[in-house]
């Protein structure tokens, strides 16, 4: 799940080598934290938030084909 966050997020970020992915396990699932530099945080949120969306909508879409259990894609700078 990290490898295709980093392959959505890099090419759309002006400094994608600080483009990292933490994963936290929880009781009620697994949440994924991407930490981008702060400058590109508006590039991967978008406007009115659609490339955020749409990056969750991917990941969630795998996340279920691959049987895992609830995920969560949190943004941070």
């Amino acid at each position: 799940m990290d490898d295709l966050i980093l392959s959505i997020v890099k090419p759309i970020v002006g400094h994608p080598d600080e483009v990292r992915v933490e994963r936290d396990e929880q009781e009620s699932g697994m949440l994924y934290r991407l930490i981008v530099h702060p400058d590109d945080a508006g590039m991967v949120i978008g406007k009115k938030g659609r490339t955020a969306k749409a990056i969750r909508t991917v990941v969630y879409a795998a996340a279920g084909v691959h049987g895992h259990k609830k995920i969560r894609l949190e943004i941070a700078e």
